[in-house]
């Protein structure tokens, strides 16, 4: 059975450059929360109220239960415009200066003709407001919404468009408008992927969950098993994977393991060929970044970075941030695989750039991070309750899901590694370079680097990087 999760829909044309394909009953839609886009068959078009009870006892979790929150409260604001099938939305006004309203939104119940019999003659496709998470299964709730192409035109070709703002850089989430539901129409383009560490595994497992073709390597061949039992393929070394795929990611500890992926015995360079392409993934400095791309690009091969933020159980979510510079054409081509690991993705221009940003981000999270740790062992140190400064900095400007969970497994003595300590130094020691290369100072980075240093020192480094905290204890 199609697997798809509780949207709302509403029918209006899209952009004109986005082709309907060929030969397919189907309309396009938009999804609400991730504003992706995408080609939805008519047959995938389920009603909502019939499904409803069913699919909450299948799915249990908190992104599928705020999708069906949204749908509700939908609803009851219908109720309140006293029981009628539509809802009245402003459009933009007229060159008079007076608004529009656009036309109703027409429930898709089970015996409804709209659902039946939709077809290729009927207004070209439709928009789908996603309510839902990603990985979430269910029916979708269908709302039609006759309204001309005047009047939603404009919202949709301002979510596809990708914004470039004063700093050049872009920003978008579904690049070609390939998610479904929930779903991934993965890119047909064969996909390779060296590394499997905290982060690279998560990626790895939902490039295959949405049905990439994947083949894999790990210095220690070891962890390939896990993928292989899902469908992966096995190269046995980096340049035979380069060889057999069309886009390989990367994705290792440093700057010295990213360059002997690459330079090394049997390396990548030794598979590139023209038109192979390369994505580093590593959080890396600039300068080993340029290097690999004009390695790359000397062969042919066309080159293109993409550190990615977040943690070990945030990859595990596909809930990553990209970040990628480089050749545009192959994050374009990267669009499928990037929806499949991440929330969303920003193209920031030149080979570096993503390299500097990365640094940037970490660099703040290595530093609050410590000055976290700090305040924790400041308070046990002046006679206040640990648990009580985490609950006043919870009500806080300063709350949010990091600094409560990082917080908990302090307090909990739980140092299991979501992010490694000797890695977050490593983006500290590699921004604070970067710094001194542009001449600009960074004192509190130095300063919480000495820290990480310290905790290290404490055999720390395979430790979690709330591990920091036991260098203000020892």
């Amino acid at each position: 059975m199609q697997r798809l999760s509780i949207n709302q829909m509403a029918m209006f044309f899209p952009p004109k450059d986005l082709k309907k394909p060929r030969g397919k009953k189907c309309h396009f839609v938009k999804f609400f929360g991730t504003e992706d886009h995408a080609w939805i068959k008519v047959e995938q078009l389920k009603p909502y109220h019939p499904h409803k009870e069913e699919m909450i006892k299948i799915n249990k979790g908190k992104r599928f239960q705020q999708a069906v929150d949204a749908v509700e409260d939908f609803l009851k604001k219908k109720e309140k415009q006293g029981g009628k099938e539509q809802v009245s939305s402003e459009g933009k006004g007229d060159s008079k200066g007076k608004k529009t309203q656009t036309k109703p939104l027409k429930i898709l119940e089970e015996d409804d003709e709209d659902l039946s019999d939709l077809t290729d003659s009927d207004p070209e496709p439709s928009s789908v407001e996603r309510l839902g998470g990603l990985g979430t299964t269910g029916p979708v709730s269908g709302f039609k919404w006759e309204s001309s192409p005047a009047s939603s035109m404009e919202p949709i070709s301002k979510r596809l468009k990708i914004v470039e703002e004063d700093t050049r850089s872009t920003s978008i989430q579904a690049a070609d408008s390939t998610a479904i539901n929930g779903s991934i129409t993965p890119t047909d383009k064969r996909i390779g992927f060296l590394g499997l560490g905290l982060m690279g595994s998560g990626i790895v497992s939902n490039l295959l969950k949405m049905g990439h073709v994947v083949t894999v390597w790990n210095r220690t061949v070891e962890k390939c098993d896990l993928f292989i039992q899902e469908g992966a393929r096995l190269g046995r070394t980096p340049a035979e994977v380069v060889s057999m795929c069309d886009i390989t990611f990367s994705c290792v500890s440093d700057p010295k393991a990213a360059r002997d992926l690459v330079l090394g015995p049997s390396g990548v360079l030794q598979g590139i060929r023209p038109g192979k392409c390369y994505v580093e993934m590593s959080t890396v400095d600039p300068e080993t970044i340029t290097e690999l791309s004009q390695v790359i690009s000397s062969r042919g091969g066309r080159f293109l970075e993409a550190p990615v933020a977040g943690s070990q159980q945030v990859s595990n979510e596909g809930m990553l941030v990209i970040l990628a510079a480089g050749d545009r054409t192959v994050y374009e081509d990267c669009s499928s695989c990037f929806q499949a690991m991440g929330k969303t993705s920003f193209f920031l221009g030149e080979v570096g750039n993503a390299a500097r940003m990365m640094l940037i981000l970490n660099m703040v999270q290595g530093s609050f991070m410590a000055t976290i740790a700090e305040g924790l062992t400041l308070a046990q140190a002046t006679g206040q309750s640990q648990h009580t400064f985490l609950d006043i900095l919870s009500q806080g400007q300063m709350a949010s899901t990091f600094v409560d969970q990082k917080c908990q497994n302090i307090l909990q003595g739980n140092f299991k590694p979501d992010y490694y300590l000797k890695h977050i130094q490593k983006d500290l020691r590699l921004a604070i370079s970067m710094g001194d290369t542009a001449n600009h100072p960074t004192p509190m980075a130095a300063a919480a680097n000495e820290v990480y240093k310290r905790a290290k020192a404490l055999d720390q480094s395979d430790n979690d990087m709330s591990a920091v905290y036991r260098a203000y204890i020892h």
